[in-house]
């Protein structure tokens, strides 16, 4: 399975309430990433699942740097919407390029 797709489960864990279960997600990320790439932006998916702003900001920031192509979506992904208003989010956004 590909990284998004796990990343996609965690979210999915993480907002019907099974935070263990995204918890153990961004585990297997962070494990799997020591293997292969897997891009910032996975693990921020997982952690806007679970509501941490300040991760999910963090780790999109880090996608902003190494993986830039990830960004060109964040500002209409629904995963995010939790942080839209979110001045980092948005400062973020516009840095990209991208409407706010």
């Amino acid at each position: 399975m590909s990284p998004l797709r796990i990343a996609g489960l965690g979210h999915v864990f993480a907002v019907s309430g099974e935070r263990g279960k995204a918890q153990a997600v961004l585990s297997e990320l962070k494990e799997l990433s020591e293997e292969r790439y897997v891009s910032p932006y996975d693990i921020a998916v997982v952690y806007s699942g679970l509501g941490d702003e300040d991760q999910t900001v963090r780790w999109l920031e880090r996608t902003y740097h190494e993986d830039r192509g990830s960004m060109a979506t964040i500002s209409v992904e629904p995963m995010f919407d939790s942080i839209r208003s979110d001045a980092r989010f948005k400062d973020l956004a516009h840095r990209v390029g991208l409407p706010q």
